[in-house]
């Protein structure tokens, strides 16, 4: 296998769409490297798992010896892309924008390198547009065209309303590609009208247009919804090495694969001959342990991993509880609760489905002893040992609710 076609695969795993594929090869010959661009919009101070599939990506551009250019989007975060948002986002100040920028510079140097990164913000030259500036910015794309993109087509239909500023989003992502004279431009599978939006305003004013890469929204825990915080089924970057890696053995088995092409750093070579291994009888647990290392390491540290593997171990597959259990409190309107909804409200679960789920396949435990009856009651002012799978054990305690 040529070099060219070792960086393509390794470019193309875990991606969703390439457009054009024929144009990053081209530019792949060539042997120039390439201006390579991720933009986030600091709304929020922390990031999880699900964020971290295209910065991984832009990592392995980085690793192929690409120029990467980091851009956190001062300016446009004060308007805030609506994707994937039924209504007008409300706009957030200068002051919560520049915090969570500092948030995120420290964050993303969690995956890429440092020494090899341009970071950027857009307010360098945005902040410089006059008011004529982003009129004849708005002239160069049409509504017609506009509602064309698939959130604001729903809004429409359904009568929602969107807001003029919110048509400037996409055209101001779009002139970043233009100030930065990216040849590629990463982003999730939500980001393809801005994605393209760049595409076209490269085109207007003479560039060669750049290359599209989407990468897709990882499944949580659950292995069914995407990772979210408000679903409860995330990885915060964040989080405790040993909270860290007995969610991500908590993840199933086929899961696992899909975490290994999003998030690992590891060639195609190896996760192949993991899949290998495990074909011929090797526990998938060995090779889970070795994902929760090499995730747990990236984000706290060389040999945080292993060390979280071998708390894991003591403290898991020995049976044993952890010590100085965390205790939550439940609060109930009468005076019982079932057992699926108290372990939703306490977060040792997704959602009462899951639930239902882990109690079937015997994963649930109250002080010690196994659950088997979905329909179990727990009564108001009783404090018990909950443990579910192998990592999620807390003390709930349960309280009226006022």
């Amino acid at each position: 296998m040529s070099h060219i076609e070792a960086s393509l695969a390794l470019l193309k795993r875990g991606t969703e769409e390439i457009l054009l594929e024929a144009e990053l090869i081209e530019r792949l010959k060539i042997g120039k490297p390439l201006r390579v661009k991720l933009g986030m919009d600091p709304t929020a101070p922390d990031l999880h798992l699900g964020h971290t599939v295209v910065l991984t990506k832009l990592r392995q551009f980085q690793d192929l010896g690409h120029h990467v250019m980091f851009l956190i989007g001062d300016y446009t975060g004060m308007i805030g892309d609506p994707t994937g948002k039924n209504a007008t986002r409300p706009p957030l100040t200068r002051e919560q924008v520049e915090q969570n920028a500092i948030t995120y510079k420290k964050q993303v140097f969690k995956i890429l390198d440092p020494a090899k990164t341009e970071i950027m913000f857009n307010s360098t030259w945005m902040n410089k547009k006059s008011a004529v500036d982003l009129i004849k910015l708005a002239s160069r794309y049409t509504v017609a065209r506009m509602l064309e993109r698939d959130d604001f087509h729903k809004r429409y239909q359904d009568g929602q309303p969107i807001a003029i500023h919110e048509f400037m989003y996409p055209l101001l992502q779009g002139w970043d590609s233009v100030e930065m004279q990216a040849d590629v431009e990463l982003g999730g599978t939500d980001q393809k009208f801005n994605l393209l939006m760049g595409r076209e305003l490269q085109k207007q004013v003479g560039q060669k247009p750049q290359i599209i890469i989407t990468t897709p929204l990882l499944e949580g825990l659950d292995g069914v919804k995407k990772m979210s915080k408000s679903l409860g089924n995330y990885i915060g970057i964040d989080e405790p090495p040993d909270d860290m890696f007995g969610k991500l053995m908590s993840i199933s088995d086929d899961l696992m694969w899909r975490y290994f092409d999003l998030l690992s750093l590891r060639t195609n070579d190896e996760i192949k001959s993991f899949k290998e291994a495990v074909a011929k009888d090797t526990n998938p647990r060995d090779i889970k342990f070795k994902l929760g290392v090499e995730i747990v390491d990236r984000y706290h540290g060389m040999g945080a991993g292993l060390q979280a593997q071998e708390n894991f171990i003591a403290r898991f597959q020995k049976g044993a509880l952890p010590e100085n259990l965390e205790t939550i409190e439940v609060k109930i309107d009468g005076e019982t609760i079932g057992i699926a909804q108290l372990l939703k409200q306490a977060g040792l679960v997704s959602s009462t489905t899951d639930a239902n789920r882990m109690i079937d396949v015997g994963a649930v435990k109250c002080d010690g002893e196994k659950i088997t009856d979905k329909k179990a009651l727990f009564s108001l002012g009783a404090t018990h040992v909950f443990q579910v799978g192998k990592h999620r054990a807390a003390k709930i305690v349960f309280r009226l609710a006022i």
